[in-house]
């Protein structure tokens, strides 16, 4: 890897190049479908992912903190290709577009994933302020043909009722199973001074990550899908910048 500095480069992308990188760069291998904030990210020209911001599935989100809906966000996907630039810059970057974009908001929330072995080393590095783990409450995915499969993604492509061992080993795979989650460890970046009074409140002392992974240079978010080869940087400026 070159130890010169990049070009770095943080712009809004189209939703075309957003669904590509969290496609082939996230963990999840899929893009948010509620209302989103995309920022492409290039490194000497050309995109290495996207880092996307929303209001997140829960509507109820913000009560925890005596906020209005429209005051608090999650930061939803950090999915990037292999790259120079400290994670916790990128971060920081696309923090103060959001706030530019956005003169309301107060919070952003984000989840570190347990079942994924991630404990939120990103979000450390960036100075966040951790909080704890999510309550599990017995909730959890099913596996379906050796994979992980969320319920919400199970009712979204096959509705309503479907989210039951017995219909899915009917009619997807006979073997599947319930995994009950490990939960989330959950993460605060306050955007003004009254809210950082209210988060400091529930700080709790940050997880300890086992792998000992530098958080300078990589993200847990990061996933690169075997065979898949990056997009060169004309070809989203041609067709996927600004454009949705």
């Amino acid at each position: 890897m070159n130890s010169e500095k990049p070009k770095l480069k943080l712009d809004w992308c189209s939703h075309k190049a957003a669904e590509y990188a969290c496609k082939n760069w996230h963990y999840s291998g899929c893009i948010p479908k509620s209302k989103l904030v995309k920022i492409g990210v290039w490194e000497n020209g050309e995109f290495i992912g996207v880092i996307i911001y929303s209001y997140g599935a829960n509507n109820m989100m913000g009560k925890a903190f005596g906020l209005k809906q429209i005051e608090i966000c999650e930061l939803t996907r950090v999915a990037l290709r292999e790259h120079q630039t400290p994670v916790s810059r990128l971060l920081s970057i696309s923090q103060k577009m959001l706030k530019k974009l956005c003169p309301g908001l107060r919070l952003i929330v984000s989840y570190a994933d347990i079942d994924q072995e991630h404990t939120g080393s990103i979000y450390k590095a960036n100075g966040w302020v951790y909080i704890g783990k999510t309550d599990v409450g017995g909730k959890g995915s099913f596996i379906i043909n050796g994979k992980k499969v969320h319920s919400k993604t199970i009712w979204t492509n096959y509705g309503k009722g479907t989210q039951n061992l017995t219909w899915l080993r009917e009619n997807l795979d006979p073997n599947a199973e319930f995994h009950v989650t490990k939960g989330k460890h959950k993460y605060c970046m306050p955007l003004d001074d009254d809210m950082k009074v209210f988060v400091e409140k529930l700080r709790k002392p940050y997880p300890v990550d086992m792998r000992q992974q530098s958080s300078s240079k990589t993200t847990e978010f990061h996933s690169v899908k075997e065979g898949v080869i990056p997009i060169l940087a004309h070809q989203l400026n041609k067709d996927y910048v600004r454009s949705s």
